[in-house]
């Protein structure tokens, strides 16, 4: 049986700064702004205008499009503003801004258990549509585009997603531990959508306490199994788990899908028990706070729209006397850098890491020319060639990156960059190749129009 894929790497995990903290809820003061693209795909349309009353729960905009996630209120005040507010990235996003009042009343209508013994497969999917659910791993896509394939019937598994493999990162180990039951009840739902598949729970075995909880939830039912799988990086990619569980290589032309697999984060599986059981919409989720700079690190469920500045504050700030280096929406090996805190907290972010030092600007600092050693090839999942890549960028040669060594593919995982002994950024050079080749691609078809 297999338990890893080949390559990786094994970065230092630094769990323990919040691998024991319980989830804890967070009720934020402050206003709240929800950006109207919190997904893959075409941005919502904004339902709400200044000076609307609003509830937790209610629908601030509604999807605009089959590729597209409603958004959804997560606390109750007043509409302030519809407008453009500074996103993560420090884009400006068009945003629909509302007064918190603090009360956090909500709506009528969710909440209360359903009986789904009998539930339709459509009524499944539509209730996932009109709950906004995306992926809540990082990705962003839309739950109810993903769970409608092409052919349901050739779907063989459906892979639950809780390696949580980067570092830092423990919101996850703690949904597992604590909803495991939830977490099977939610697999169970989408096993209706596909009746030939079989429902594998992924686990990095590092996790030894949520493994026993989802066994536990799941020992007995039909089509079901938990998997412990080798703890190393990055295990919890969707090529890598696939190819971990069907054995599967695909190519980036195909999705999941194509394949016969459909993988879903942990915490968007837990979502969807809540939309077809309770009604309930998308507008909390879970989310680590944690790094070196943080007083006291843990696990929280927050309400999008928050602000991370007023996470950190609620949590107790920084350690006194240290200084932010760095801020990452996510964790050191994916994450996003982020140039202010003073931004909303979106559906799909799972993190924030603070940390006192900067290694990305240390290796830079020591950055020297190609060693040709070959550690970037060894570890790539994929079994690209890093430092092909890397030349092919250097010297503008996007159609050899894309068309012979197949740059397209990379997952931009970093593996290569955390294991380059010269320090070179090649995660960062395969992202600004990629999204050269892309505005070139778009470019092309447009002027075919």
């Amino acid at each position: 049986m297999r338990k890893t894929f080949r390559g990786g790497v094994h970065p230092a995990g630094h769990k323990e700064l919040s691998r024991e903290a319980a989830l804890r809820a967070f009720q934020p003061k402050g206003e709240m702004v929800y950006p109207l693209s919190q997904h893959i795909g075409k941005p919502a349309k904004a339902v709400v205008k200044k000076g609307d009353a609003v509830l937790v729960g209610q629908r601030l905009a509604e999807a605009d499009g089959f590729v597209s996630a409603h958004v959804y209120a997560s606390c109750s005040g007043t509409v302030k503003a519809v407008e453009k507010r500074c996103t993560l990235t420090g884009a400006w996003s068009d945003c629909v801004v509302v007064d918190n009042d603090g009360q956090f009343t909500t709506m009528e209508g969710f909440g209360q258990r359903e009986d789904v013994y009998g539930i339709t497969p459509q009524t499944i999917l539509d209730r996932v549509a009109a709950a906004g659910i995306v992926g809540l791993g990082g990705a962003g896509f839309p739950t109810h585009v993903k769970l409608a394939p092409k052919n349901p019937m050739g779907i063989r598994y459906v892979i639950a997603n809780g390696a949580e493999c980067e570092p830092y990162l423990t919101c996850n180990d703690q949904l597992m531990r604590t909803k495991a039951d939830e977490i099977v009840e939610g697999l169970e739902l989408m096993l209706r959508l596909f009746p030939r598949a079989e429902a594998v729970i992924a686990v990095e075995d590092n996790k030894p306490e949520a493994i026993e909880a989802l066994r536990k939830a799941s020992a007995g039912r039909q089509r079901f199994s938990v998997r412990a799988l080798k703890a190393k990086y990055p295990q919890g990619g969707e090529k890598s788990l696939i190819k971990v569980i069907a054995g599967i290589d695909y190519p980036a032309s195909m999705l999941p899908a194509d394949v016969g697999c459909i993988v879903e984060n942990v915490g968007t599986i837990y979502a969807i028990q809540r939309a077809v059981c309770y009604r309930e919409p998308l507008f909390t989720h879970v989310f680590t706070l944690t790094g070196d700079a943080v007083k006291n690190p843990g696990n929280y469920i927050v309400p999008d729209g928050a602000s991370f500045a007023e996470l950190l504050e609620y949590a107790g700030g920084l350690k006194d006397g240290v200084t932010l280096k760095k801020a990452l929406c996510g964790g050191p090996m994916m994450g996003i850098a982020m140039p202010s805190l003073d931004v909303p907290i979106q559906k799909q972010n799972n993190g924030l890491t603070l940390l006192a030092e900067d290694e990305a600007e240390a290796a830079e600092a020591q950055m020297t020319a190609c060693l040709h050693c070959g550690r970037c090839t060894t570890v790539c999942p994929l079994g690209l060639m890093p430092q092909l890549m890397a030349d092919a960028f250097i010297a503008g040669d996007y159609e050899r990156f894309e068309k012979k060594l197949y740059g397209l593919e990379c997952m931009q995982c970093g593996s290569c960059t955390y294991y380059c002994p010269a320090k070179r950024p090649l995660m960062q050079q395969f992202k600004q190749a990629k999204v050269e080749i892309l505005q070139r691609k778009r470019a092309e078809a447009g002027g075919k129009k």
